[in-house]
């Protein structure tokens, strides 16, 4: 048994070890080998991933055209639907927030803060 509680541990300290070491790759800027239009060992940005949002509404969610529920509706969320917020602006105030997401990566429109759970920070979308 002390042999399983060892083993645990090490999977875990492994497995921590791993995580980090994925994050801090996922931050580091990627190094250009000769690519088109750059110079070979420069480096280049690497776009990071956008903040996902998490659908907390009980009623599927629409997607407005714009940030007010008087714009056209784009689609819905179901509920507990996971998606990409690539920022947030002032809008139609729901139910005490003036807040709405801009999706992002590939979806078109916005979703009001009061229905979406941020699952990480979220910047003002620039003008």
């Amino acid at each position: 048994m002390h042999k399983i509680r060892v083993n645990h541990r090490v999977t875990t300290v492994l497995a921590a070890a791993l995580i980090a070491a994925s994050g801090a790759l996922a931050a580091t800027p990627a190094v250009a080998d000769g690519a088109p239009g750059t110079a070979a060992g420069s480096v280049s940005a690497v776009p990071a991933a956008l903040p996902k949002g998490k659908v907390v509404s009980r009623l599927p969610l629409h997607i407005r055209e714009r940030a007010t529920t008087d714009s056209p509706s784009l689609g819905v969320l179901q509920p507990g639907a996971v998606v990409p917020l690539s920022c947030k602006v002032h809008g139609q105030n729901v139910d005490g927030n003036d807040l709405w997401y801009r999706l992002g990566d590939g979806w078109t429109g916005y979703v009001a803060a009061r229905y979406v759970q941020n699952l990480a920070h979220v910047d003002f979308c620039r003008r």
